[in-house]
């Protein structure tokens, strides 16, 4: 669990990284559009895992590749942002935050889902009384 020293330091990071995406790496990126969803903060505050997520990109992996290449300037541009503030500014990890992506195949699941209607025979259990089985639980 972060301390509320790294939970304050982790969404300074957060907010400044995304303006440095949209404004200063901008050239680098094109019509990419990159969020940064979260920040974890080592307790010294000086290591961090940055995640991003993408929109408008057609290959994820690549794009983290291009960033994680960028990760100097980056942080440089981070330290620019921030240096005044902090005493280190911390070393940079990025991941894909494929958050989601996982919430959207669920959602696809789960219409996929075939809801029986509540007279459908081929779901029945037979005529079994299950109003009984809860009366005798509570005996």
């Amino acid at each position: 669990m972060e301390s509320k020293r790294q939970q304050k330091f982790s969404k300074m990071i957060q907010r400044e990284l995304s303006d440095v995406f949209q404004k200063e790496m901008r050239h680098h990126f094109g019509n990419s559009f990159i969020t940064v969803t979260d920040v974890e903060i080592s307790p010294d505050l000086s290591f961090s895992k940055v995640y991003l997520s993408f929109m408008l990109v057609e290959n994820k992996a690549e794009l983290l590749a291009e960033i994680t290449d960028l990760k100097s300037e980056i942080r440089k541009h981070l330290g620019m942002r921030i240096g005044k503030i902090v005493r280190i500014v911390p070393e940079i990890n990025f991941y894909l935050d494929e958050t989601l992506d996982q919430a959207e195949r669920i959602n696809n699941l789960l219409k996929d889902i075939e809801i029986p209607e509540e007279n459908d025979d081929r779901y029945k259990l037979g005529d079994y009384d299950f109003d009984k089985l809860e009366d005798e639980d509570e005996d």
